[in-house]
């Protein structure tokens, strides 16, 4: 997508200064429940540059004071207000795999670039990338959207809603301290969301859910050599076979069939004797044609096995028909698609779209980095979104 390249000094100031607060981030580890010192230092960051803001827990807040101000307190600020904009991204990664081929928290930069150079196919310079956890999902996001509320906290007069920057904590997680726990504030006070998350600056306009299942086959204990007993690893088989096989009816224009995996199972004590119980645990990934309950007793009716949910929240999400946020996507020819991922999309109600710099490819993986040009790119395509939406 070709952008006029105005303002080009403004952007080249916010990307540069994006890439050192990154930077800066990445050096604090930060994962779900351990964000403190992390947002600790975007506070200062922020407060070192005026930008007003409210900490909730571990969760950071920027935007029309009706809305910040009644998150968390008891008063409820109501009256007039304009159309809602969230950008919301988060502070919290994951763990760091074991091998890493450089410092995942502080790399030295000359061999990171010669491991990201292969990685990506290209030359790289030291000063042409951020690397290290988090880096990619969601450090990118996160300090895109903030560089693009600056720009709008500079510049009002060419934003026609109000925008609400929410960095959230707990997400890899789907901690309640999180987008979980601040949607209870914000809902209906926010009227549209983006989801920040690597995606290529392409907008997901669909997102599968998460539905896991804890599978429980119950027999009778016996001898093997005398045959004895009832097979509880043969009943949970069975069911695995049914669940293979069986096919949801409905089908999704966005996404797709919805995605069925059995991907765990345990059974047996001894190679002799017969066993009496067989766990097996089902990954789903539902589509918006189906509750998570409606899935659940589909399956359960196919089964012998007892099947437990571990969450029925994680629902699917797509953005409304006749969406605004479409309809902008649409005139800026951003690229669309259905995300495989979930995010804290299925955690809010409101109209949304998904859509971040770097790549979902990179995330929850070594060597995580993302490039300079991205989070300039996610700068300058956030602004141009921004300006043009409500047009």
């Amino acid at each position: 997508m070709d952008y006029v390249p105005h303002r080009k000094a403004y952007i080249d100031r916010l990307t540069a200064e994006a890439t050192v607060l990154l930077k800066g981030m990445v050096a604090i580890p930060s994962p779900s429940f351990e964000e403190d010192a992390v947002c600790s230092h975007i506070c200062d960051w922020m407060r070192e540059r005026g930008i007003s803001y409210k900490r909730i827990g571990n969760n950071i807040l920027c935007g029309p004071e009706q809305v910040v101000r009644s998150v968390g307190d008891e008063s409820r600020d109501g009256g007039e207000r304009r159309k809602c904009l969230m950008l919301c991204a988060h502070i919290d990664t994951v763990s760091p795999s074991e091998d890493y081929g450089f410092n995942p928290y502080s790399p030295d930069y000359q061999e990171a670039a010669k491991i990201i150079g292969q990685i990506s196919g290209r030359a790289m310079g030291e000063e042409d990338f951020v690397a290290g956890i988090g880096s990619n999902d969601d450090g990118g996001s996160v300090v895109a959207m903030l560089a693009a509320y600056r720009y709008f906290m500079e510049n009002p007069e060419e934003c026609a809603t109000d925008l609400l920057l929410v960095l959230s904590c707990e997400e890899e997680r789907s901690g309640k301290g999180g987008m979980t726990g601040l949607w209870e504030d914000l809902k209906g006070k926010v009227d549209y969301a983006i989801i920040g998350e690597p995606t290529g600056m392409r907008a997901a306009t669909s997102e599968r859910g998460l539905l896991v299942i804890d599978a429980v086959a119950e027999g009778i204990s016996g001898h093997a050599a005398r045959n004895e007993g009832v097979n509880a690893l043969y009943i949970a088989l069975e069911d695995i076979e049914a669940i293979r096989r069986h096919k949801f009816s409905r089908t999704s224009a966005r996404m797709g069939e919805v995605n069925v995996n059995v991907t765990q199972i345990n059974a047996g004590t001894a190679h002799n004797v017969i066993p009496d119980r067989c766990t097996f645990v089902i990954d789903i990934r539902p589509t918006e044609k189906y509750s998570n309950e409606e899935i659940l007793n589909e399956l359960q009716g196919i089964c012998r096995s007892r099947l437990t949910p571990r969450n029925l929240k994680n629902s699917s999400s797509a953005t409304f028909e006749e969406s605004p946020l479409q309809k902008t996507l649409e005139s800026l020819e951003i690229d669309t698609f259905s995300s495989p991922t979930t995010s804290d999309w299925m955690r809010v109600s409101c109209d949304t779209i998904k859509m971040g710099p770097g790549e979902s490819s990179r995330s929850h993986k070594k060597d995580e980095f993302i490039l300079k040009d991205e989070i300039e790119n996610g700068i300058q395509t956030y602004i141009s979104f921004i300006e043009n939406f409500g047009k």
